[in-house]
């Protein structure tokens, strides 16, 4: 009866209590995600509730923008600045394609032109231009409208966009309208090799590719969403004997693989891998919940290049990928 709209055990109405309106509403909201809650009663102890949600389920900070009439959600976690530039002064940059800032240069596109709408007439005096890192590669986006900062529930999308290059998710705004996730930096890359397409049938140059080799169809996809969001492409096994059934067609540029798995392990495929001069060179990240210091001991022996305990810090394993795809990284064992 603790759910129930309307009850309430309050011995007076106050603004801010009383009224029967609080756990019926937090019921509603956690239903709506997918989720439950569970609640255990001791007398003259109190009461616990417990909120299960699902993994799949993320809250992120995310920046909201418009390209012509779309407005689209960007995540914050890219966004390394916000100019604000005159029409001038971006008409010079759009002629250079390019931003310098501090650190480095920027390519310069428009985010309506990356989803392939017309050039808006520049009528405003100011424009919005985002700088945005994704692990090494970097892209100006001139926006016609930011609307502001959000914290989004992301939302998984189904199999007709789930393929969609640039599309890494959905969320619900406070108003029912859907809002896409986008990922710029991936519009970018396939804006970029587009001419490139189009001059010349052999298959253009792919994406930096990553392997996930985990048996646990949750971490694949968890995994997978966080790396296309940071402009990789993805390939997923099941385990040991998928992954080297996969490698005979193409190399990843690194492989994230798992320990415990059905058929063939983690360190199994380590073997295989640094046994084939096709694949030796490969960097390989273990990421496991077997974190032992003979586990450790036994990946660096094998030729693992680091090795990450689960739940696996985010920013620890991009910048990892990110060092080894540029080539900075040498073999060591990570913390």
């Amino acid at each position: 009866m603790i759910f129930v709209s309307g009850l309430s055990t309050a011995d007076t109405v106050t603004e801010l209590a009383g009224r029967g309106i609080g756990m019926d509403v937090v019921k509603n909201e956690v239903t709506a995600l997918g989720g439950r809650i569970e609640v255990a009663s001791e007398r003259g102890r109190g009461t616990t509730f417990t909120i299960y949600l699902p993994l799949t389920l993320a809250v992120t900070q995310a920046v909201l923008v418009r390209a012509a009439s779309n407005v689209l959600a960007v995540p914050s976690a890219m966004v390394a600045q916000v100019l604000r530039l005159r029409s001038e002064a971006l008409a010079e940059h759009l002629g250079k394609g390019e931003i310098e800032f501090q650190d480095g240069v920027y390519p310069l596109h428009g985010l309506a032109q990356l989803l392939g709408s017309a050039a808006p007439a520049a009528t405003q005096g100011y424009h919005s231009v985002l700088l945005l890192r994704s692990g090494m590669q970097r892209v100006a986006l001139h926006v016609d409208e930011l609307v502001g900062n959000r914290e989004i529930v992301v939302k998984s999308i189904g199999p007709q966009l789930a393929r969609v290059p640039g599309v890494a998710g959905a969320t619900v705004l406070a108003d029912g309208s859907i809002v896409l996730i986008v990922n710029p930096v991936m519009l970018a890359q396939r804006a970029r090799l587009a001419p490139e397409r189009a001059a010349a049938p052999a298959p253009a140059a792919a994406l930096t590719m990553v392997m996930v080799v985990d048996d646990s169809l949750t971490v694949r996809r968890i995994t997978g969403r966080l790396l296309e969001r940071e402009g990789y492409q993805v390939l997923t096994a099941k385990d040991g004997i998928d992954a080297l059934e996969q490698i005979k067609d193409v190399l990843p540029a690194v492989m994230l693989v798992d320990i415990e798995m059905p058929r063939m392990d983690g360190f199994d495929l380590t073997r295989q891998v640094r046994a084939d001069p096709r694949t030796r060179h490969i960097p390989i990240i273990v990421i496991s919940s077997r974190t032992a210091e003979k586990h450790r001991n036994q990946a660096l022996q094998l030729g693992v290049n680091a090795f990450l305990g689960k739940p696996y810090p985010e920013a620890e394993l991009l910048q990892l990928i990110g060092d080894f795809v540029a080539g900075r990284a040498d073999a060591a064992i990570a913390a």
